[in-house]
């Protein structure tokens, strides 16, 4: 789904948001808020994508425009999250999925691009989760947009229904695991949702008329009978196991909880972010399986629904709003504990009207922000952000 504000500035205020104990009384207290400014001039950079991968640009209104495409198709990063990787060696990878392009590659302040024409050329790229660490993502063909669905090949060549896909870090090459064959699907049949609870995958295979009269939808659930990352989709009709899911089922797997049953790491960390405010949060684990979506309802509100991005590791969690606040706790890798294990938040530079900051990671010290240009379901420029937290943040904190 599409994600996720506004003159870049060259000052990090650092906000540090001490949560007072909640009082049960009549009237509700607000939490204390204490500021520090830095000013910092150095330790971020801009990029922004092209056909070739990416490249350094002064601010994103910098990009070159290369047109207003649907954000199906616009190569723009959909989906992110970090390995868990190892604390001990402190080399902990974080990955993104840059739809139409490739796998983007973070190992600390090394970034690489894994173009793959054949995987990303005329799909969508979606829903990054990871099996023993390793990166696996979906991909499909957006009925709406996508010209070449229903073209004479998706008609006929099933192998051509690309959907679950591995991506190997060793080799910068991205290989099929399980296509919509695999699973029953007719011609031009696409798993359009997919959620995967670490034991059993649950998806929506989407078939559409080859008029476009008319839609089918169809919900099923399918479990490896051998490790996943071991199976290819010419033998996958005896390595997995299918079965039908109920609708009621998919939905409740599907659904968007209350943010009052996010979990507690989350909401400690965010204890300084008004309620007041509707939000909807997206919260991941790092090397793990697909993300919960909670919301926060505000009745009779008339703020525009913030949306916003979490990740929760072993020795850290952050959430990043998409006006570039970024909630920080715990320490990361090789550094000391924040603040005693108190949350911090940051103000990223600040975007101009119609930009948002959409996802992000962080890969040793290094946080990378992806940006985007939007206009209502479309993207106009796209790129990311690269800070180092070691100099704007760990050396400004004791």
């Amino acid at each position: 789904m599409k994600k996720f504000i506004k003159s870049p500035v060259l000052l990090f205020p650092l906000l540090f948001v001490l949560a007072l104990a909640g009082c049960k009384g009549k009237k509700k207290q607000e939490p204390v808020t204490e500021t520090l400014t830095i000013d910092h001039k150095s330790g971020h950079e801009w990029y922004y994508f092209n056909l070739d991968g990416f490249a350094q640009v002064s601010s994103p209104w910098d990009s070159p425009f290369g047109g207003s495409v649907p954000y199906t198709e616009a190569v723009r990063i959909s989906s992110a999250n970090n390995a868990a990787g190892s604390l001990d060696t402190g080399n902990v990878k974080a990955y993104a999925l840059v739809n139409r392009l490739g796998v983007l590659c973070f190992d600390g302040k090394d970034i690489s691009m894994a173009k793959d024409i054949s995987v990303f050329t005329d799909h969508t790229a979606e829903n990054l989760v990871f099996m023993n660490d390793v990166p696996v993502f979906s991909v499909y063909k957006s009925a709406f947009f996508n010209s070449s669905l229903g073209s004479s090949r998706d008609k006929t060549d099933t192998s051509n229904q690309l959907f679950l896909i591995q991506f190997d870090d060793k080799t910068h090459i991205s290989y099929p695991l399980v296509n919509c064959s695999n699973l029953g699907g007719e011609a031009a049949s696409q798993v359009t949702e997919l959620f995967w609870d670490g034991t059993t995958w649950f998806c929506s295979l989407k078939t559409t008329g080859q008029d476009n009269s008319k839609t089918d939808f169809s919900y099923l659930k399918f479990r490896p009978a051998v490790p996943l990352l071991s199976v290819s989709p010419v033998l996958a009709a005896d390595q997995i196991i299918v079965s039908a899911c109920d609708v009621q089922e998919f939905r409740n797997v599907m659904r968007v909880k209350s943010y009052g049953e996010a979990p507690a790491r989350i909401k400690n960390m965010l204890a300084g972010f008004s309620t007041d405010l509707p939000f909807v949060l997206e919260v991941k684990s790092a090397g793990g399986s697909s993300p919960r979506i909670y919301e926060n309802q505000v009745e009779n509100s008339m703020q525009q629904e913030l949306k916003a991005k979490a990740i929760i590791s072993q020795s850290w969690s952050a959430a990043l709003f998409e006006d570039g606040t970024l909630y920080i706790e715990g320490a990361l890798p090789g550094k000391h504990i924040l603040r005693g294990g108190k949350p911090v938040a940051i103000r990223l530079p600040k975007l101009r009207e119609g930009y948002v900051y959409s996802d992000f990671v962080i890969s040793g010290t290094m946080l990378y922000a992806a940006w985007e240009e939007t206009d209502f379901y479309k993207i106009r420029r796209s790129g990311f952000l690269s800070v180092d937290l070691d100099s704007t943040l760990y050396s400004k904190l004791r």
